[in-house]
C-alpha cells in the first residue's frame, strides 16, 4: 500500500474509532443490580450478609428516543436470575435513537422488583428500587445503570449472630 493510501486508511479508522461525526446513533446500555441476604434484618449489608444466587428479579425500563418530530419511548419488562455473586443484569446493544450518554439529567427510568428466592433467606426486605447510579461514556454512547441493592431476610433474626435489638 502506498504511503498516501496508508494515511487515508489510518484517517478513516481514526474517524470511526473517535466518532468524529458526533455520538454514535445507537446506544450500548447495561442495567444491573444485586440481591443479598440481610441476615440481621437491618436493611444494610453487614459482615454476616451474603449475596443470593438464583433470585428472580423483574426489571422494567423506559428509555427516551430521539426521533424527528415525535416523542418516542422504548419500554421493556424482563425477568432475570441472579448469578453466583447475586448480580442480575440486562445488556442491550445497538439501541437506535437512544442517546443515553448525552443528557445531563437522567431522562431514562429503570425499576427492579424482587419476585422469588430459592434460598431459606426468602422474606423480602427492600422489594423494589428505582434509585440508580448512571455511568456514561459519550464517545461510545454507552451507559451503565446500576440499581440500588435489593434484599431478602431470613424468617427469623438470629440474635446469637446479630446481637439483641435494644428495647426503647
Amino acid at each position: 500500500m502506498s504511503p498516501a493510501g496508508a494515511a487515508i486508511s489510518a484517517a478513516v479508522v481514526c474517524a470511526l474509532l473517535l466518532g468524529s461525526s458526533g455520538a454514535p446513533s445507537s446506544a450500548e446500555i447495561t442495567v444491573m443490580g444485586m440481591v443479598y441476604c440481610d441476615i440481621c434484618s437491618n436493611n444494610s449489608f453487614s459482615t454476616h450478609s451474603y449475596f443470593l444466587p438464583g433470585v428472580q428479579v423483574k426489571m422494567e425500563c423506559t428509555f427516551k428516543v430521539i426521533a424527528p418530530r415525535t416523542a418516542e419511548q422504548i419500554w421493556f419488562s424482563v425477568n432475570r436470575t441472579t448469578n453466583n455473586h447475586g448480580i442480575y443484569k440486562l445488556q442491550l446493544s445497538s439501541v437506535d435513537g437512544v442517546q443515553c450518554a448525552r443528557d445531563k439529567q437522567l431522562a431514562n427510568f429503570c425499576k427492579a422488583t424482587l419476585i422469588s428466592s430459592p434460598s431459606s433467606c426468602n422474606s423480602p426486605g427492600f422489594r423494589t428500587t428505582t434509585d440508580q447510579i448512571a455511568v456514561k461514556s459519550r464517545r461510545a454512547n454507552a451507559c451503565i445503570y446500576s440499581l440500588d441493592p435489593l434484599n431478602y431476610r431470613p424468617p427469623r433474626r438470629d440474635d446469637a449472630v446479630c446481637g439483641t435489638i435494644p428495647q426503647s
